[in-house]
């Protein structure tokens, strides 16, 4: 009865680990914190050592995600294995015995093979399930620090790690305007970037590579030492990941060390990783079915503060999408105090059996984000409310796949107005100053706004709003006048301004390109033409068609467009740049930054791309003599280096 109770509760682990993994790999969401998948990846690992048993599609037989996407598929020669792991400090001493070892970042993004034949790189593949993964070579020739030549002709073979910085990471976010849209962890923003079918959104996501192990380097003399294989890769262009040579003495001083420097890491990180420097002898030691024996990883024990849970906060968000937040009493946690938690969806309230008064633990993932990790209490009380909590109209849960969400279901919920109204006044849209959000609650509070164009009739509620708190004469005048300025705009920031799913401001602005700034016949379009746009895939066309469709975005566009009128655009003199694909970088003389370049190049047809490419027709650089990564990719590409001075003669047609 026992061995059947545990085979039961073996099934059900592996069931849920799956789902998780999942998730997180394949679909770049979360559905369980971190801590809890350790756990409950450990409580099978007991139970299959108990047992003898392992089950079928186990995590613990896997390594990685499965490939889903439509990318090519390629078999790695030899499994790519994961690291056992451990949580202490005197395993790893006691791992390391008398050896020396390299000490470094376990850094969190995906990883990548490379390999390069004859100086040039000539494929990359990600890990995939460790036997299969997928060719992303034109994606990592977009990496932003990756070397597209190098010093030695023979056949390298490397692997590393891509990641997104934490600064990246969160320039990328603050540029998304509604919160419900923004990326959850530099992780998963990072592996859609990589996986992307589009090179293109690659390199404006600043992915950036670290080489961790040499795979093959035939002919080279490496001395037996692993550092010396990194120090080598070095001088071949590649950034390695951040190490330190260690021996059993000074090891707990370096762990000690890494983690003092981790607030400060602009790297995304989820531990260490040990690996003997003596490469026979790590050779010598074999591996197990799944994790390699010259190398292990520490994952940091979670600093963990009990504490009351006195709130779950649903925070309503333009889209209609609540997101729980957990409020509790304060504790200290990594050296900051913490009351508030991200739970995510539906799904983890219920798994974590929240509600009201419970007794939970929480830490820092990672050491940085705070997450609840267990509910002592476990009393389940925490229903999502079936009331929207700023507008009271109903809500209703949605699954998709195996996350449940909530939603508001009112088209005129305050929240959805709240921060569409503040889209569209904001810097990339229409650019009225004055309206902040709480102003814009304060005016559909009194009813004054009610749908977009609103925003142009505020005059006829002159005297209310000039006897509001906080309002005056002055501040009215400076209202009006910024409305009024706002009424001169561009196609682009309307389309913007408009809230479309999925169309930010580089979108709209392509967008209005590809359509000669002609509104009506964007208002009208044809998915075949939409789909004919560089980076406007199946998700766009089917958002900006959706949109359109509804008979009330029609009507209220109306009213819009006989509000605003649009200027005129200068017309730019030059040559046309039709066809032609421009990288700037550097300082520059004649511009004020490299947007003013770069708008001039799109002005004339021309694109400005972030990174060199075999696509690029000329990489923009006054210090053309430079030993600058994006000058070395072009030379060895054989891409033209000019200065500012000759671009300019370029784009005025002048030889």
């Amino acid at each position: 009865m026992e061995q059947d109770l545990r085979m039961e509760r073996m099934k059900e682990l592996v069931r849920l680990l799956g789902e998780a993994s999942r998730a997180y790999y394949q679909e770049s969401r979360e559905i369980m914190p971190n801590i809890e998948y350790d756990r409950l990846y450990d409580e099978l690992l007991a139970l299959e050592k108990d047992t003898g048993v392992q089950m079928a599609g186990s995590p613990t037989a896997k390594v990685g995600y499965e490939v889903l996407s439509e990318l090519p598929k390629e078999a790695h020669p030899s499994p790519m294995l994961s690291l056992d792991k451990t949580k202490s400090v005197d395993e790893l001493v006691s791992w390391l015995g008398d050896q020396e070892a390299l000490l470094s970042w376990k850094m969190d993004g995906l990883t990548i093979v490379l390999t390069y034949r004859d100086g040039a790189l000539f494929k990359a593949v990600t890990r995939g399930n460790g036997e299969i993964g997928e060719v992303i070579t034109a994606n990592a020739r977009t990496f932003k620090n990756i070397p597209l030549s190098i010093a030695y002709r023979g056949e390298l073979v490397l692997r590393g790690e891509a990641v997104i910085k934490y600064s990246d990471f969160n320039r990328i976010n603050d540029d998304i305007e509604d919160e419900a849209g923004r990326y959850k962890n530099p992780r998963n923003l990072c592996a859609g970037s990589v996986r992307q079918l589009s090179s293109r959104i690659t390199a404006e996501r600043n992915v950036h590579f670290y080489a961790f192990t040499l795979v093959s380097a035939p002919d080279v003399d490496f001395g037996n030492s692993r550092e010396k294989q990194l120090r080598w890769l070095e001088g071949q262009g590649f950034e390695a990941v951040y190490f330190e040579r260690v021996t059993a003495g000074s090891l707990p001083g370096a762990v000690s060390g890494f983690a003092s420097r981790i607030a400060d890491n602009d790297l995304p990180s989820d531990g260490l990783v040990l690996t003997l420097d003596d490469i026979a002898y790590g050779a010598s030691l074999g591996r197990t079915a799944k994790f390699p024996r010259d190398s292990i990883a520490f994952k940091w024990s979670d600093e963990t503060r009990e504490t009351v849970l006195r709130e779950i906060e649903w925070s309503a968000s333009r889209t209609g999408l609540i997101n729980p937040v957990a409020v509790f009493d304060p504790v200290e946690l990594e050296g900051t105090s913490v009351s508030r938690a991200s739970v995510h969806n539906v799904s983890i309230v219920e798994a974590l059996r929240l509600g009201v008064g419970d007794r939970i633990t929480v830490y820092k993932a990672n050491m940085i984000i705070p997450q609840i990790a267990e509910n002592l209490t476990g009393s389940g009380s925490a229903a999502p409310p079936d009331r929207c909590p700023v507008c009271g109209g109903p809500t209703e849960i949605r699954q998709l796949l195996d996350v449940r969400t909530l939603h508001c279901v009112n088209p005129d919920c305050p929240a959805k107005k709240i921060k569409s109204f503040d889209l569209f006044v904001s810097r990339n849209a229409l650019n009225i100053n004055g309206l902040s959000e709480e102003t814009l609650a304060k005016f559909i509070d009194r009813g004054f706004l009610k749908d977009l164009p609103d925003i142009f009739d505020l005059e006829g509620h002159m005297l209310e709003i000039v006897n509001m708190e906080g309002f005056g004469d002055k501040s009215y005048t400076k209202l009006i006048s910024a409305i009024d300025a706002a009424r001169e705009t561009t196609p682009a920031r309307l389309i913007y301004g408009l809230g479309i799913g999925g169309i930010g401001a580089a979108n709209a602005r392509l967008l209005c390109r590809a359509y000669g700034n002609d509104i009506d016949r964007l208002r009208h379009p044809v998915r075949e033409e939409l789909l004919a746009i560089d980076q406007i895939g199946d998700v766009l066309a089917d958002a900006i068609a959706e949109y359109f469709a509804d008979e009330k975005n029609q009507l209220m566009l109306d009213r819009i467009l006989g509000e605003i009128h649009f200027a005129e655009e200068e017309k730019v003199s030059g040559t046309d740049l039709t066809g032609m694909t421009f990288v700037i970088t550097g300082s520059l003389e004649h511009f004020s930054n490299r947007k003013e370049l770069q708008e001039l190049i799109e002005s004339l047809g021309g694109k400005a791309a972030g990174s060199v490419s075999a696509k690029t027709t000329y990489l923009i650089n006054n210090d053309t003599t430079s030993n600058s990564t994006k000058n070395k990719a072009a030379k060895a590409l054989g891409i033209p280096i000019i200065s500012e001075e000759e671009a300019l003669r370029i784009i005025r047609g002048e030889k």
